[in-house]
Order: structure tokens, then sequence, then C-alpha cells
């Protein structure tokens, strides 16, 4: 009995901490706030090696600093961009041993495709939504962001309350000429294929410069797998 109570337990403080604020996916809670840049704090994991190299060649440490948002890219999404890129080369110049690394990347057509996870205003769970909010990147272009409740964590019997995980997506247009909404109104006829969603698996980090969310792994930076399909 002692065991089975212990098991309620902790559970009841899994789901509890997971509606709070400061809430993040795979990590622990703890005060969101650090002292440091946002530049400066990537720079304390190395998960983030490869993107600060990114940052470093398209001169984008101060923008970088300078933004409301960033939703940062790991490492493994640049890989999984260079990687696509790579096989997308080969079937176009029919070069089977062709080979693309992230040195032969352009950093100045790349630049924009960076601002692309960039923000001006801050974005929180306070301000977006279920349906979710549209903001404009540094890039220009509108990106979508949600906060979409999961079971993950409950069967919605025990515990009615569920977490939630922000999501920021790319809107695209269809090749039967689907537009892209730009705003919310516009959401209901999105056609298959036009939204590219990914998954924030760490969020909420406040620095002194912004708010930090970190894009899932499995994303593949500026989307481009997805665009290709």
């Amino acid at each position: 009995m002692k065991k089975i109570f212990s098991g309620i337990l902790i559970l009841m403080t899994i789901v509890f901490f997971s509606c709070k604020k400061d809430y993040t996916i795979g990590g622990s809670i703890t005060d969101p706030h650090v002292n440091m840049t946002t530049y400066d704090y990537l720079r304390t994991n190395p998960l983030f090696d490869t993107l600060l190299l990114l940052i470093d060649r398209t001169g984008l440490k101060e923008e970088v600093n300078a933004s409301g948002t960033f939703f940062a890219i790991t490492d493994y999404a640049i890989s999984n961009y260079v990687a696509e890129k790579q096989e997308d080369l080969r079937v176009k110049m029919n070069d089977e041993n062709l080979l693309y690394t992230f040195d032969s990347i352009d950093y100045a057509v790349m630049r924009d495709s960076l601002r692309a996870y960039l923000f001006k205003e801050k974005i929180t769970r306070d301000n977006t939504t279920e349906i979710g909010r549209f903001f404009k990147a540094n890039d220009g272009e509108l990106r979508l962001v949600q906060l979409i409740p999961t079971t993950d964590y409950t069967d919605g019997t025990v515990f009615t309350t569920k977490p939630k995980y922000i999501y920021l997506t790319k809107l695209i247009a269809t090749e039967n000429g689907y537009p892209v909404p730009t705003d919310s109104t516009g959401l209901p006829g999105l056609k298959d294929g036009q939204k590219l969603q990914t998954l924030c698996q760490t969020t909420g980090i406040l620095t002194t410069t912004g708010v930090l969310h970190v894009l899932n792994n499995n994303h593949t930076f500026t989307y481009f797998q997805d665009l290709n399909n």
C-alpha cells in the first residue's frame, strides 16, 4: 500500500508541476531566469555548438541578443538539414557521391533562414493560445505559435488539467494555390500539407535579453525536409 501511495504522489507531482508556466519538456522545474544573454546562454550547452557557428558565420550574434524571442534550433536540426540538402543535391545533380557538409552552406543565403526563428516580440505562454497567434519573424514572414494540450501525462480521468506544449509552425501555400492565412480566422481553411509544425522541447528560458524556446531535435532547419516532400 505504501508503494502504491508513493506512486500516486509522484504522478500528482509531475502533473502539478507540468501545469506551471515555467514547465519545460525534458527538464526540471527551476527559476526560468538566467543571468546572461541569450547568446551566452547557448554557449553553456554543447547542444548548440553548431548553432553558435551558424550565428557567428551569418553575423547574427547582436540580432540574437536584441530579439525578444529566439526559437533556437539544436545541432541535430542543422545536421538534419545538411543530410537532407546532400540527398536533394545528389538527386538533382545525378551524383550519388556528391558531398555536402556544414562548410558547404551559403551563409549569406542562410542568414534570413536563421532570422525566421527570431522575433522582436517576447512570445510566452501568456500571449498565445491553443488556436494560435501569428507573430512576424525577423525575416518578415509570419509564424504561427500555438499552446496545445497533451495527454502524455494523464488519461483525462484522474487529472483533468492537461500540460500544454508550445509549437512553432510555418505555413505554406500549396501547389493548388491555397493561400497562407495572415490571422487566426483563416486557420480552419488550411489544407493538408500547409502546416509545418514543430514542437518545442524546452520553453520559457528567460535570459537578460529575451525569451528562449528550444525546438525538438527532430526538426529540420529551414523546414527543408517538409518543403521538399
